[in-house]
């Protein structure tokens, strides 16, 4: 199984970090999933341009073959201006309409309101079913008071993010075995 952990944004820490101890959790939890960590921020990822995503050279292209190639993505993501970041929303422009199909997607949010919360309700899960992903239904929901010098301080954050981390795997697991059974069916 891979899974890619995408930090949606070029900006701030507090995302980053979280995504940290997601890729942490991952892989000690279940050492045989090959788990990629991508930041945004450490790479250059140019506009979509329409282009099919195996079009796209450097960065642009590794980020998005990478994603593609992915059984499960994990997408952490701040909220600016009550909105996702710029930078995420290029990401799901570079790929095709299909992108997420067999694939399971959850969400890990950072935010400085207990407002925004929504966000992912109402901009990122339509996004993505949009996109035909299965989608973990809860999500992580991690504000500023939750951080401390690059630190996640909360235990309950910490309990949500393995939680989630076992959702995703547990869904991934399952799903595939759904498919392999449907496939079987077919008998060719």
């Amino acid at each position: 199984m891979k899974i890619v952990g995408l930090s949606g944004s070029k900006v701030g820490s507090k995302t980053r970090t979280a995504m940290n101890y997601t890729v942490k959790s991952v892989t000690e939890k279940y050492p045989d999933v090959e788990v990629t960590l991508i930041d945004l921020a450490e790479y250059d990822v140019q506009f979509s341009d329409g282009r099919n995503y195996l079009d796209y050279e450097g960065d642009t292209g590794y980020v998005a073959k990478t994603i593609m190639e992915a059984d499960a993505i994990i997408i952490g993501t701040p909220i600016f201006q009550a909105s996702i970041p710029a930078t995420l929303k290029n990401i799901f422009d570079l790929l095709p309409v299909n992108a997420f199909l067999d694939k399971v997607v959850s969400m890990l949010v950072t935010a400085g309101s207990p407002k925004h919360y929504l966000i992912a309700e109402q901009q990122l899960k339509p996004i993505l079913g949009y996109m035909k992903a299965q989608i973990v239904q809860s999500y992580v929901f991690i504000e500023e008071k939750d951080f401390y010098r690059k630190e996640i301080t909360n235990d309950d954050v910490l309990f949500r993010i393995e939680r989630l981390v076992e959702d995703t795997v547990v869904l991934t697991e399952t799903y595939t075995k759904i498919r392999e059974a449907k496939e079987a069916d077919y008998g060719f």
